[in-house]
């Protein structure tokens, strides 16, 4: 019935205020940390309104991919900016161990609104990829591509220039917001500009979008990547947690030219060659010549015999000297005694 629909018109109106209202007070907050008890309370309340003012939307269906924008009520337009609303309230989590997650959601959420803008002509932008550009070149960049993948000084500049236009164009928006919010707060407004205003807020949003979704991949890199180094210091799933501990910080390479390879791409991980771990524990005193392969945790028996065996076929002068600067190398960055904090063995 009419009244029901007017009824879910004003629920929905109180809960896109309170989702704005609180993340305004979220992002001018006085308080001193985003991760205080109280902003994370709001935060926690923002989203909870606006999550619930997005379904309402999404179930009173009220705006269309293949819907014209003069198509939308003035008074409905405000409703386009609930996904940004969710995007930008969605960063303001700070649960570091789910970091990864509140990213891709936001992301999601700002990159929804950017398609909605897009299919109603609000603005002329490109609209971002779908999914975050880092996804399927997550390896390393291949050692025989560096040159193209230095972005050209012209591509720079140009991008610098289009920063500063849209930082003049975002302080332009502003001050014209600030100036008609108070007229269409008091109600003095009459229709078209009303329906300008929050046309013009929609725009500042598109700005913000795009400029949040850029750093997102960005974050999103540099996340992936640690978990990349970390996953590779890691051992086998098998080994327990007990005797893993000792052989986190480094990468354990079968020879130097291998301890090159890794070196290369992993620079916060020191490598160490099989025979260099034996050397280092050696001098620790950990492990005696004889019994080293009984003591290896992690590494099979048969595989380290095969490993030594190749090593004695390949060893030659440049592969000793190569060894050598790799074990310098490795105690340049290592401090003596480094290994022995644990109890090992």
């Amino acid at each position: 019935s009419m009244a029901e629909g007017a009824g879910a018109g004003l629920r929905l109106a109180e809960l896109l205020a309170t989702g704005r209202r609180l993340w305004e007070e979220v992002e001018t907050g006085a308080e001193p940390s985003s991760g205080a008890p109280a902003v994370q309370d709001k935060v926690r309340q923002g989203l909870d309104a606006l999550q619930r003012a997005a379904a309402m939307v999404a179930q009173l269906d009220l705006f269309s991919e293949n819907e014209e924008l003069e198509e939308i009520a003035s008074a409905d337009l405000k409703y386009l900016l609930l996904p940004a609303l969710l995007g930008a309230m969605t960063l303001k989590q700070v649960d570091l161990s789910r970091r990864l997650e509140h990213l891709e959601s936001a992301r999601a959420h700002f990159w929804r609104f950017l398609k909605l803008c897009r299919s109603y002509g609000l603005g002329s932008f490109h609209l971002p990829p779908a999914s975050p550009s880092g996804e399927e070149d997550a390896g390393s960049p291949s050692p025989g591509a560096p040159a193209a993948a230095q972005p050209s000084l012209v591509a720079m500049a140009s991008s610098r220039q289009a920063k500063i236009e849209r930082y003049k164009q975002k302080k332009e928006l502003e001050n014209r917001l600030a100036s008609m919010r108070t007229f269409v707060e008091s109600g003095q407004a009459d229709e078209d500009q009303i329906r300008e205003f929050y046309i013009l807020q929609i725009q500042k949003w598109i700005n913000t979008g795009l400029e949040e979704i850029e750093s997102i991949d960005q974050e999103m890199v540099i996340l992936r990547s640690r978990g990349t180094a970390k996953q590779s210091s890691a051992p086998p799933h098998g080994t327990s947690r007990q005797v893993r501990a000792p052989l986190k910080p480094f990468i354990l390479t079968r020879d130097a030219a291998q301890a090159k390879v890794f070196g290369a791409g992993y620079p916060g991980l020191p490598t160490m060659t099989v025979d260099d771990w034996y050397e280092q524990r050696r001098r620790q005193g950990v492990v005696s010549g004889q019994s080293a392969p009984q003591r290896t945790p992690g590494i099979a028996d048969e595989e380290l015999q095969k490993q030594q065996q190749e090593k004695k076929e390949e060893e030659d002068d440049e592969e000793a000297l190569q060894k050598a600067r790799s074990w310098d190398d490795w105690k340049d960055t290592h401090p003596r005694g480094y290994g022995n904090r644990q109890n090992v063995g």
